[in-house]
């Protein structure tokens, strides 16, 4: 199918692109809610709710980006242009959704409700298609390994580089204003991003092309999806991956806040898992010439299922401890990642030699939801909780509301990644099942790109 291999100089390329996203993302998933709660100045059980919301609202606009990437036609292709023209607009709406405008209890609100939609949305516009670009960049399996683990060692750099960044961008733009100094550290993430991204619609090449000559309809593409049990599968597997490390996540800030009552170990805590999962990452090309995929992902998360629980059980005082069972935990979980994007491309292979036809953007599209709702129902179970457990932001916590956080830390993103493992059980697309599937899709094209 792709008989040009690639150059270092694009898996490189693809791969930093990541490091971009991250630069949001990761402001996200682990600063969003307490910047909301403690600076912005919502309630937990309301930024929880917009949350929420705004992810079941991009079950509609992940679809419609999806199946417009697939149809578009450039000179470019179908998936770089949007790395091209879009990340501009996704830096100014980032700009907004970390301001903090003076407008009363409901005015916040509606602020925080339409700026957090439209970053989403806009995110979702340039990292959909990058994500689907992994899927037609080649066909070959083991390059397909090596650009998403060329993509997520970079993701895990960019975490890093927010996680230690971000605080001190704050601090010293803001000059101790801690509202202002998110605003301009957001400048500058965006602009970062943009220029990375650049880089990546610049250095890559979209080889793999659908075998029918027309794109089939939207309706037609999500039947497909509804069909395509190895796709389903996935789908779950991210809305659980992604639930389970967003608990832990953005459980951090407030467990070293209200439990270890040392905030500042946040900014090494956080890459420290981080700097692991790339290096798992990294080793995820050597795992899979060794270990079939299938089983990979089933150890992978019955191993993190051991170390998220071991938590429950550390003190409060017990640092070294926390940080060797974090670093496990990234270099545990650092694979997973490249594993499920190489799966998704094997999945879209999959629904075009069962049925002939091919929708790339629209598989990574419902894909990208589930990863949004496992965040959304993440911060959802953070609300309830801390809801229930009688919350109050800056101030000393109940006994309750610490042992809820641990919890948050230990428990519960456990019994997230063991339903994970039980899950991949089900799954079919092996690698001698994905060597006959490219087999024969090679075989009908006379004239493979």
């Amino acid at each position: 199918m792709n008989p040009k291999p690639l150059t270092r100089r694009e898996i490189v390329g693809y791969g930093l692109g990541d490091m971009g996203f991250n630069f949001y993302w990761t402001n996200i998933s682990t600063f969003l809610l307490i910047f909301y709660t403690d600076t912005f100045g919502i309630t937990a059980a309301a930024a929880a709710t917009m949350l929420f919301v705004v992810k079941i609202f991009n079950a509609f606009t992940d679809p419609m980006i999806g199946a417009l990437a697939d149809r578009t036609q450039t000179r470019w292709g179908k998936f770089r242009p949007f790395l091209l023209f879009m990340p501009l607009p996704l830096a100014v709406v980032g700009v907004l959704t970390y301001s903090t405008p003076d407008l009363g209890p409901t005015g916040k609100l509606v602020w925080a409700y339409v700026t957090y939609l439209l970053l989403m949305t806009l995110y979702t516009s340039v990292n959909l298609p990058y994500s689907a670009l992994s899927g037609v960049i080649s066909g070959d399996a083991r390059e397909r390994n090596a650009i998403n683990a060329s993509r997520f060692v970079a993701g895990f750099a960019g975490g890093t580089i927010v996680t230690a960044a971000s605080p001190r961008l704050v601090n010293w733009l803001g000059g101790g204003d801690h509202a202002l100094g998110w605003t301009l550290a957001m400048v500058f993430w965006g602009l970062a991003a943009a220029l990375i991204f650049a880089i990546t619609f610049s250095t890559t090449t979209e080889r793999v092309q659908p075998t029918q000559a027309e794109p089939s309809s939207v309706r037609q593409d999500l039947a497909d999806l509804r069909s395509n049990r190895p796709w389903i599968l996935l789908f779950f597997l991210a809305l659980i991956i992604m639930g389970g490390i967003t608990l832990r996540m953005t459980s951090a800030a407030y467990y070293f806040k209200y439990v270890v009552n040392r905030p500042e170990l946040l900014a090494t805590f956080v890459p420290a898992y981080l700097l692991a999962a790339a290096a798992g990452t990294a080793c995820t090309p050597l795992l899979t010439r060794f270990i079939d995929k299938r089983r990979l992902m089933i150890g992978l998360m019955m191993a993190s299922t051991v170390l998220s629980a071991a938590f429950l059980f550390v003190d409060a005082d017990q640092i070294v401890l926390m940080y060797a069972l974090q670093i496990a935990l990234g270099l545990v979980l650092g694979p997973k990642s490249p594993l499920s994007f190489s799966m998704l491309a094997d999945s879209a292979d999959y629904n075009e030699w069962r049925n002939g036809r091919r929708a790339t953007g629209m598989t990574f599209a419902a894909s990208s939801f589930a990863q949004k709702l496992g965040t959304a129902v993440a911060v959802g179970v953070i609300g309830t909780l801390f809801t229930a457990l009688g919350y109050v932001p800056n101030a000393a916590q109940s006994a309750g509301s610490q042992a809820g956080i641990v919890w948050l830390m230990s428990v519960i993103p456990a019994s997230f990644t063991l339903l994970a493992a039980v899950l991949m059980m089900f799954y079919t697309l092996d690698n001698p099942t994905m060597a006959r599937i490219q087999a024969d899709l090679a075989a009908r094209k006379p004239n493979p790109i």
